[in-house]
């Protein structure tokens, strides 16, 4: 594995790596990125082996650019509005896949849709751009554990499995793409995120529909599993106060005195602040040596929806673990 400072020459290597089926982990403007060659099967195979993904949840193609986009999905009238409006930027559109697309199935995990996004940070734009096909690029951590907001936190989780990091310092949101489906009529929100419904209310005319709960073994978009983003410790939702041996994740001005581990997520009650720092805190709170994370509440507002939907998920009930299945 290289940790690289990205530069026209690293960005050039790291797009070399890709066309040669290897992974390359990279900042975007909402959490780091794994990157495979989105038409490669066996390079998009080795994300699903360094995260432990399950292969039944979907990936995300990142593009530079619409026109990259049109060359595999199907985009309508409506997705045109949402993309002109938030491209690049952290909106993810579930499309239909276009006949005759490169794009191997294990991206899709076998559906007829597929998830798309062309990202806003320079780095990922000038490595898509320099790649020249699309890029299949989850979080890049271990699935179901806290997302990589830093170059550290993607060494930390995935080590010698990635070939290169480019290293562009913590990423701006902090919280992943908003995805909504629009293959019909009205946009259907599939996992809020950096892009709030409400701003996507503006451009659409009404909110999306929330899109209902799925079953766990067939998700149609990334970040749809009960749980995820989660932390080893047990995490306690809307906690007024910590209990004895407890970190506490707060939030806004007014937080109970405490003397264990804590962490303000905003003490000026600021939700971007807040999303931003959410997936840090609760890294370095999980080493804090506490046997818990109490976590105060968060409005359910604006970008607050996004962060507790993070919240609940890393709150869930954690699925068993299958010890004869290998995981790197």
């Amino acid at each position: 594995m290289r940790v690289a400072q990205p530069s026209p020459s690293t960005i050039d290597e790291a797009a070399d790596l890709l066309r040669a089926g290897e992974l390359v982990a990279f900042p975007t403007e909402t959490v780091y990125g794994l990157g495979a060659d989105a038409t490669q099967g066996q390079a998009v195979a080795r994300i699903y082996e360094a995260k432990g993904r399950p292969r039944f949840n979907p990936l995300i193609a990142h593009l530079g650019d619409i026109a990259g986009v049109e060359a595999i999905a199907e985009i309508g009238p409506l997705a045109r509005r949402l993309a002109e409006a938030f491209w690049p930027g952290p909106l993810t559109l579930v499309l239909r896949e276009r006949p005759g697309s490169a794009i191997t199935s294990l991206v899709t995990a076998g559906l007829e849709t597929i998830a798309v996004r062309v990202p806003s940070h320079p780095v990922a734009l000038h490595l898509l751009k320099a790649k020249g096909r699309p890029v299949a690029a989850p979080s890049a951590n271990r699935s179901g554990h806290v997302s990589a907001t830093t170059a550290q936190h993607v060494a930390a989780d995935l080590g010698e499995s990635v070939a290169m990091i480019l290293d562009g310092g913590a990423t701006p949101h902090g919280i992943e793409s908003t995805i909504l489906d629009v293959t019909a009529e009205r946009p259907v929100l599939l996992r809020p995120g950096a892009v709030t419904a409400e701003t996507i209310a503006e451009i659409v005319g009404a909110l999306p529909v929330q899109s209902a709960p799925r079953e766990a073994d067939r998700p149609t978009a990334p970040g749809q599993l009960e749980s995820h983003y989660a932390p080893t410790l047990p995490v306690r939702l809307d906690a007024t106060s910590p209990r004895e041996g407890e970190a506490l994740l707060a939030f806004g001005p007014y937080v109970p005195a405490y003397d264990g581990p804590l962490l303000n997520l905003s003490p000026r009650a600021d939700l971007a602040e807040a999303a931003a720092n959410l997936f840090a805190a609760l890294r370095r709170l999980d080493k804090s040596g506490a046997t818990g994370l109490a976590v105060m509440p968060i409005p359910e507002h604006g970008l607050g929806a996004a962060i507790n939907d993070r919240l609940r998920r890393a709150a869930a009930p954690r699925p068993p673990t299958n010890p004869s299945r290998s995981v790197r």
